[in-house]
């Protein structure tokens, strides 16, 4: 589907970062991919993604709009929508972003051309498996989900825990490909405690995998209408289901 060729930088210290996975229960990996790769990715994602637009229902599950269907709602349709999602956001658990489903796609063979298919291929590649699954120690890891993300002006992800219908989430991902980001323009991957309380967070970068234990309280906070900019992702779950 795809001539991009992928595989991970060379120079990870396996040993360290698993050590890191350990002691915290999250590690950020930096440098991920050789630089012509993931600009290669960047690249494809912030110029030849047909992104959809999905929001989160009344209960919580995905509600998509191809680009076409979004566009062609009317303006007013389109406000009231949008009036609906900042209500449900401000009593409770809410989403609105872009994204693009790798999974169902590549498996419905949509898009042939789009060269990222080669990703959802390769999350699922035993290099990627044996990268991640011996970081977390996560032996029982059996397939790895994916979708492309953007978040721009106005787009946010309330607080959760990624624990799934199932409990089959054993870690979650972000593949960050976000250049020229400022903290101020905001969307950080933002952890909390017990109490709701941030313990710490990541802004968006470049080329970047950052992994962490499920179930964990998360948000990635709104970004700032003045942001110049999107923030790019892959973003998805180590499963055993």
């Amino acid at each position: 589907m795809s001539n991009l060729k992928l595989a991970l930088a060379r120079n990870h210290d396996i040993k360290e970062l698993s050590a890191s996975y350990a002691r915290n229960g999250f590690v950020r990996i930096k440098n991920l991919f050789p630089d012509e790769v993931a600009q290669s990715i960047y690249e494809n994602l912030a110029n030849h993604t047909p992104w959809h637009v999905v929001h989160a229902d009344p209960q919580g599950s995905h509600l998509y709009y191809r680009p076409e269907d979004w566009a062609g709602l009317e303006n007013n349709e389109r406000q009231s929508i949008l009036k609906k999602i900042m209500v449900q956001a401000s009593e409770g658990f809410s989403y609105f972003y872009a994204c693009y489903p790798m999974i169902q796609n590549y498996l419905d063979q949509r898009d042939p051309d789009w060269p990222l298919h080669a990703m959802t291929e390769y999350l699922n590649s035993l290099e990627f498996h044996n990268f991640v699954k011996t970081i977390t120690n996560e032996p029982t890891v059996n397939k790895i989900d994916g979708q492309a993300t953007l978040y721009a002006s106005g787009h946010f992800l309330n607080l959760h825990d990624d624990m799934g219908t199932e409990a089959e989430r054993r870690v979650a991902y972000v593949m960050g490909f976000t250049k020229d980001w400022t903290p101020n323009w905001g969307g950080q991957l933002l952890m909390l405690d017990e109490n709701d309380d941030t313990q710490f967070g990541f802004s968006p970068t470049f080329n970047s995998l950052t992994l962490f234990k499920v179930p964990r309280k998360h948000i990635v906070t709104q970004i700032a209408s003045f942001a110049r900019g999107g923030r790019y992702s892959i973003t998805g779950w180590l499963r055993d289901d």
